[in-house]
């Protein structure tokens, strides 16, 4: 019987965004600082955040990061930050040109896969990809429920 309830992320991880890998094909990771009000590390560490939607623009040379929902930090009541603004992220420059050639060509896109802390500093992880088509996205299906039936084979051998 499956398990119920949501997957738990990665240890250390505060959100990832796991519909990223069956809605793209990622093929570069890049690691970027947040630049978060006080208010959003204490609800990040507290409540957590959601990358779902969230996408990555490259605005006048700098990364800025769309559509990634941090919720209010509860005990903050009237200090509190704007869930859904957009946030800059703090890449090096030599990388953020090496996206901009890239994410011009037809096709590609910068998506958030995952935000964690190292050490008292957020990270996030972005990832270039290329959008799946639909036959890509059943041939990811169809991998993944024939590795599931191996190895329920292999469990029921083993009994």
């Amino acid at each position: 019987m499956a398990k119920k309830g949501k997957r738990k992320a990665a240890a250390g991880d505060v959100a990832t965004n796991r519909q990223a890998s069956f809605r793209y094909e990622l093929v570069e990771r890049l690691e970027c600082g947040l630049q978060l009000q006080g208010t959003e590390v204490k609800a990040l560490r507290t409540v957590g955040a959601q990358l779902k939607d969230g996408y990555v623009v490259i605005r006048d040379g700098e990364l800025w990061l769309h559509n990634v929902h941090i919720p209010p930090y509860p005990p903050a009541a009237r200090e509190n930050h704007y869930p859904d603004r957009d946030r800059k992220l703090l890449a090096n420059r030599k990388d953020i040109e090496k996206l901009v050639g890239r994410v011009s060509e037809k096709g590609w896109t910068l998506v958030p896969t995952r935000i964690y802390f190292k050490g008292p500093w957020a990270k996030i992880e972005i990832a270039l990809g290329r959008g799946k088509d639909l036959y890509d996205k059943r041939e990811a299906i169809k991998e993944r429920e024939s590795k599931r039936e191996m190895q329920r084979a292999v469990r029921e051998a083993m009994r």
